[in-house]
């Protein structure tokens, strides 16, 4: 990721409109689902994200097809079934169980829990993949770890199952980030034709359990709700939203650095949090702001050591990788600086 071009004052103001517009996305689609959730008593996320995934797919082609605004990475008929649909079926799981998260338990708490996804890709790897890093990165996993336990601990709104969703919804964010490092190998997708592909897979996937779960209780629904015109606008324009964010993610990459987007994706989820609170005034004790706080300067701190290892990385290209089962060193994990793709 390379900082935008140009003059230092005018790539310094791209930069800036660049994160705005992002936060302003991000946060709005947090919210507008919140809010179909809770105040529009529309309690199915299968069927919210079923409608994500189509109007991402919808949008994904006008994007390409029509606006131009990214060339068309070509992928092989077979690779899209035996790559992309694995990675399209774990990218459903991470948008569903975060929807589902978000009908139980508040925003602020959801956006913390979501700021766990490094230090679950990093035990993942260790684990599963069997890859070591540098003592710095586990290092730099206390203050998150530590963050998140005093927060869940101190949640007044706390719900087991929305909880245990959006832990696993964390799994879900790593396994995928991990998998595309495999799966995706030679295909260089920007979040634009990685929506292109993965969206449709997902609606596919996503189409028969939503009705077989929801179907009736959205039939119900229609039967029983006041103002269904209004209400089927802002379902739709949540939709629209999603795919809106996406471009954004895109543009924000490619006007910001490294350093600068992961500092602007941790305020971000302090913005999701003030804002949320301040529509649904959810209770938060003292404990429990300053476990999030912990958690997003430990993300934040992360961050920085993992660019602190792709500089020094970057400085001794020739330097040999060491291969043997007990002198391995992964320097680097693998995780998604897109993780809120929709």
């Amino acid at each position: 990721m390379e900082a935008a071009g140009g003059g230092g004052g005018l790539g310094t103001m791209r930069a800036v409109l660049a994160i705005l517009q992002w936060w302003g996305f991000n946060v709005t689609v947090i919210i507008i689902n919140k809010w179909i959730f809770q105040k529009l008593d529309f309690k199915f996320p299968l069927t919210v994200s079923c409608v994500h995934f189509i109007c991402s797919s919808i949008g994904a082609y006008v994007a390409i097809h029509v606006l131009r605004a990214k060339p068309l990475i070509q992928v092989e008929p077979e690779d899209r079934w035996r790559r992309i649909f694995p990675m399209s079926f774990v990218f459903c799981m991470n948008i569903v169980l975060g929807n589902v998260s978000l009908r139980y338990i508040p925003v602020s708490f959801m956006q913390t829990i979501k700021s766990f996804t490094p230090a679950t890709t990093v035990i993942l790897q260790w684990l599963v993949w069997s890859k070591h890093f540098e003592w710095r990165i586990w290092a730099s996993l206390v203050p998150i770890v530590g963050g998140i336990l005093l927060t869940s601990m101190t949640e007044l709104s706390f719900n087991m199952f929305g909880f245990c969703a959006a832990m696993v919804g964390c799994l879900a964010t790593s396994t995928k980030t991990i998998l595309a490092e495999s799966l995706l190998h030679g295909y260089k997708f920007d979040s634009i034709n990685t929506v292109y592909y993965m969206a449709p897979f997902a609606t596919m996937i996503l189409a028969l359990p939503a009705m077989l779960l929801e179907g009736g209780g959205v039939i119900d629904w229609f039967y029983t709700h006041d103002s269904i015109v209004s209400s089927l606008v802002i379902i739709l324009g949540s939709g629209v939203l999603a795919f809106c964010l996406n471009f954004s993610i895109f543009y924000v990459i490619h006007s910001t650095t490294a350093v600068t987007f992961n500092v602007a994706g941790n305020l971000k989820v302090a913005v999701a949090v003030l804002v949320s609170w301040l529509i649904f005034r959810n209770p938060i004790s003292s404990m429990n702001a300053i476990g999030c706080a912990i958690t997003l300067v430990g993300c934040t701190f992360y961050g920085y050591v993992r660019h602190l290892i792709s500089q020094q990385q970057a400085a001794a290209p020739g330097s040999p990788r060491t291969n043997s089962p007990g002198s391995r060193m992964e320097m680097l994990p693998l995780v998604g600086d897109m993780q809120d793709k929709v």
